[in-house]
């Protein structure tokens, strides 16, 4: 049963509910004055599409099609599940931070997801009507521990603070991209409520990739066992772009909502995008960007065969073309009987957090960091 929201007052009083549900601890975590922002208009009109040229939609009324609108509304609802799982997923590590520096960058990683989620569900309460407080609801009801929240990534285990740094680096990177490619939304609420987001996950991004460069300068894990993780979180990442040849995407574009990452510095010189390929068009440019983030890694890693590396787009999908199908991570085809097998050689396993574990409670597994070097 979906808790009955009257007005956004009524929602803040269940979010303070859902902190508490999940335990999040009193301290500096819940003292945050949380707000909505909304960035100053970069462009007044709509930017791409059927609808190019005309002002941006300042309310869902100036919306023309009751499609559009649907679609607008699932856009929002799926961001803001991804904002609160997160939260879900890391709070356990406020528990054994390695430095105050980290308890520190964790607590603001998780307020600022925290903040956004609260974005997300200012805009359903705002302008959807009942259909969007009950919708704002629902994105404290959902769980990731029970495996509810809408996209796999958000569903899985973050253990250890190498999990963390890996889905930072990965998982976060494509909230970057998702934010930016809404950034140009038709929807004027939502593509102003993207500039102050964006600012905010740059230090989410910055933290995984700070965090794995101390780990791999600090010597102490060993690159097959950070591999594993990769190989977790990666594919996961992959899928989180949606299906090929999505239809969802096309309309999404057709009608203003959701543009191309490279929108506004790609220029097509009058020509359209091949809307069928939308997601994948993003995912390409995404996988670029991370493989030159792990040849950065492999900078401290001097043994050529220990070096780590991005998966095949095809390894362990459950999106897409490839989904639920049998690739290695070079993506060579293998036979079904063998694939269970083979992913418990390149995956996790319960030895390698168990040793990961071990290592975390080593003195200088991480290269230190002072707590006044946060930026805030």
């Amino acid at each position: 049963m979906v808790r009955k929201l009257y007005n956004f007052d009524d929602w803040i009083d269940y979010f303070r509910y859902w902190q508490d549900s999940i335990g999040l601890p009193q301290g500096d975590l819940r003292k945050y004055g949380f707000e909505a922002k909304f960035g100053e208009p970069e462009v007044s009109h709509i930017e791409f599409g059927h609808y190019k040229g005309q002002r941006k939609w300042p309310t869902v009324m100036h919306i023309p099609d009751q499609r559009i609108r649907d679609a607008l509304l699932n856009l929002i609802v799926y961001q803001g599940d991804t904002e609160f799982a997160s939260v879900e997923q890391q709070r356990n590590l406020l528990q054994h931070a390695p430095s105050d520096y980290d308890l520190l960058s964790l607590q603001r990683v998780m307020t600022e997801e925290m903040r956004h989620g609260w974005q997300m569900s200012y805009l359903l309460c705002t302008h959807f009507g009942d259909e969007g407080k009950r919708e704002a609801a629902k994105l404290l009801e959902r769980r990731a521990d029970e495996g509810e929240r809408l996209l796999g990534s958000f569903n899985e285990i973050v253990d250890n603070w190498l999990d963390f740094f890996t889905y930072t680096q990965f998982i976060d990177r494509d909230g970057k991209f998702q934010l930016k490619m809404l950034s140009v939304s038709a929807f004027d609420p939502l593509s102003r409520s993207m500039g102050p987001m964006l600012k905010e996950e740059s230090y989410h991004l910055g933290t995984g990739n700070n965090g794995l460069l101390r780990i791999v300068k600090a010597g102490k894990m060993p690159p097959e066992v950070i591999q594993r993780f990769f190989y977790k979180w990666i594919p996961t990442a992959f899928d989180l772009f949606g299906t090929d040849n999505s239809s969802s995407a096309h309309w999404a574009y057709v009608w203003g909502l959701k543009g191309r990452y490279d929108e506004r510095e790609s220029p097509t010189n009058g020509a359209e995008p091949d809307k069928s390929k939308l997601n994948e068009l993003a995912r390409n440019l995404y996988r670029q960007e991370i493989v030159k983030l792990v040849e950065r890694l492999n900078m401290f890693i001097p043994e050529r065969e220990r070096q780590l590396k991005v998966p095949d787009l095809k390894f362990n999908r459950r999106i897409g073309m490839y989904a639920h199908q049998h690739f290695t991570v070079d993506g060579q085809a293998l036979d079904a009987a063998k694939y269970p097998a083979y992913l418990e050689s390149v995956l996790p396993r319960p030895e390698d957090i168990a040793r990961v574990h071990d290592i975390e409670r080593e003195p200088n597994w991480i290269e230190p960091k002072k707590a006044d070097s946060l930026q805030q």
